[in-house]
């Protein structure tokens, strides 16, 4: 799955408007209502991941949680990264907005 192009990664960005680009990534910052909620919410990201056999950089604070997709066999951005950003988001939404 190739790279994709600087407008193709602007386009898929309004799909998911809360995540952003940031060099070769796209992140987001999930906030929980505590730790035990930021866990419950990686370890169903890793479920969803493993599946997927692509895996985000995550980095837990307490009740934030930070995820960063890139396709590094592709050496950047790629349609994989969108795909699970969504995944994501629809976790986050059904079980963990307010």
């Amino acid at each position: 799955m190739p790279a994709l192009t600087t407008k193709q990664i602007r386009l898929h960005l309004k799909a998911v408007p809360n995540w952003s680009k940031r060099a070769q990534t796209i992140l987001r910052t999930f906030k929980f209502e505590g730790f035990l909620k930021s866990m419950d919410f990686v370890n169903r990201i890793a479920r969803k991941a493993q599946k997927a056999n692509h895996h985000p950089d995550i980095d837990i604070r307490f009740d934030k949680v930070t995820l960063k997709l890139t396709t590094h066999d592709e050496g950047g951005i790629t349609a994989k990264d969108f795909s699970l950003a969504r995944q994501c988001d629809e976790v986050f939404s059904k079980l963990f907005a307010p």
